[in-house]
């Protein structure tokens, strides 16, 4: 019988970002196709319980760590080992010997990892499928933050990091036996950067639950205000999205209010860094912090709007806005992925001067902004839906009965019988030496 082993550098639940919002659906998915041992990180353990509570019942077994490695140090020990950043901050010893306990029961016949930091624990052997999500290019953002930040002190932490990310990304993908993007960009992007084909590089977009973000549902009243609003979610300690509501703030939103002098700015997410923080004494802004739920947010927004300089893959932010049949004004670069027509589901600018200019039409014209709003609703239910999104899961995994046989998985296993994989990282077997091999807890 078939078992999947899903690694996740953060636990799925909640799904309240958007990395989880896709490795949650993703979990929900494998688990329709059989049963499901989740290995996991998490920030804190009070995130780790609430994962637990959730998701140990839909589990075959569930282990969760506590990351406890800092930035400084991870640093210091990459640089020592010559290795990226981002794979010792997600180092965590207690789970590489929980991955390699759970392999050496040997019912574990196939793996997938979410997000590149989880290729190192994967084994050095396996004789099953193995996918590897990295949903971004990262090492392309950090390319990006190099050359943005080039007189910045630590400007060679970037350069490095995007070097490193680079070498690594692209061993690990020659070693699975599938590598996903979010977006066909993405993929595109990689395969360039890689050498690797588009028989083992795909692109499994992100979906929307458009049932759940659906404004003809009840929801409590909030942002209500004098003056039209203009709303901005997502993680706020993130840097693409602290770097985009401070443009705003300073460059857009001044324009907005010489036409609108009323004009409000709602910042809505959780962990917003100083810097964010400090947007609030600004004429017109608001910053929420973490809500219950943003989807009230969304529902009183008269534009939402997504002023990303830098993003990757598919904006979860732009779905949900869309789906909620809310007119949206996003930059280039954030509506990058996103299968919709620019002036007829959304607004797509260059710049401060044309985002301010677009919202000002949407703020004086609401009748053609509800117009715009309920063709992008209609747009993401024929487009966006998780279920159509993550189909290709289980004919990649070879778990589709009624593909089981594709030519897809023919090719991998004849790939995987000409260049066995040995794998970059090489968590502990256990046990160590000798012993016998006892049963792994449910729940850790």
């Amino acid at each position: 019988m078939a078992e999947i082993l899903f690694l996740v550098h953060r636990a799925p639940w909640p799904p309240d970002r958007g990395d989880r919002i896709r490795s949650w659906h993703m979990f929900e998915a494998l688990a329709k196709l059989a049963p499901v041992h989740v290995a996991a990180l998490t920030d804190n353990e009070a995130g780790a319980a609430a994962a637990r509570a959730k998701m140990a019942p839909l589990c075959k077994s569930l282990c969760i760590e506590v990351r406890d490695v800092s930035r400084p140090a991870a640093l210091v020990q990459a640089v020592l080992r010559g290795e990226p950043v981002s794979n010792r901050l997600f180092r965590n010893a207690a789970l590489a010997e929980h991955v390699g306990a759970l392999l050496a029961l040997g019912t574990v016949t196939h793996i997938v990892a979410f997000s590149g930091q989880m290729a190192q624990y994967l084994p050095a052997r396996f004789d099953g499928p193995v996918i590897m999500d990295f949903v971004d290019v990262d090492s392309a953002k950090f390319a990006t933050y190099a050359e943005q930040d080039k007189r910045q002190p630590l400007n060679w932490v970037h350069a490095r990091e995007a070097k490193k990310l680079a070498a690594f990304e692209a061993e690990v993908a020659r070693q699975v036996d599938a590598s996903l993007f979010v977006s066909e960009a993405e993929a595109a992007l990689f395969r360039e950067r890689s050498g690797l084909g588009g028989d083992i590089v795909f692109a499994v977009e992100n979906g929307i639950d458009t049932d759940r973000f659906d404004p003809a549902l009840a929801f409590d009243r909030t942002g209500e205000g004098e003056g039209p609003l203009a709303v901005f979610t997502g993680q706020m300690d993130y840097r693409p999205n602290i770097d985009a509501v401070q443009w705003f703030a300073a460059d857009i939103l001044p324009l907005v209010r010489k036409a609108h002098p009323g004009a409000r700015f709602a910042i809505v997410g959780r962990a917003p860094a100083e810097d964010v923080r400090a947007l609030a004494v600004l004429p017109g802004v608001t910053v929420t912090g973490e809500v219950p739920d943003v989807r009230p947010w969304l529902a009183a927004a008269d534009a939402v709007v997504a002023p990303l300089l830098l993003a990757r893959g598919v904006q979860n932010k732009l779905l949900e806005a869309m789906a909620m049949a809310r007119p949206v004004v996003a930059s280039a670069a954030a509506a990058t992925g996103i299968d919709a027509l620019d002036g007829e589901h959304l607004l797509v600018v260059e710049d401060a001067t044309a985002m301010a200019a677009a919202i000002g039409r949407l703020f004086d014209d609401p009748a053609a902004a509800a117009t715009m709003g309920k063709a992008a609703r209609a747009r993401m239910i024929a487009r966006y839906g998780w279920g159509a999104r993550l189909a290709p899961l289980g004919d990649l995994l070879g778990l589709d009965a009624c593909r089981a046989g594709s030519g897809i998985l023919r090719r991998w296993r004849a790939r995987r019988r000409r260049s066995p994989r040995s794998s970059t990282a090489k968590p502990p077997t256990w046990p160590a030496s000798g012993g016998t091999v006892r049963p792994l807890p449910t729940v850790c």
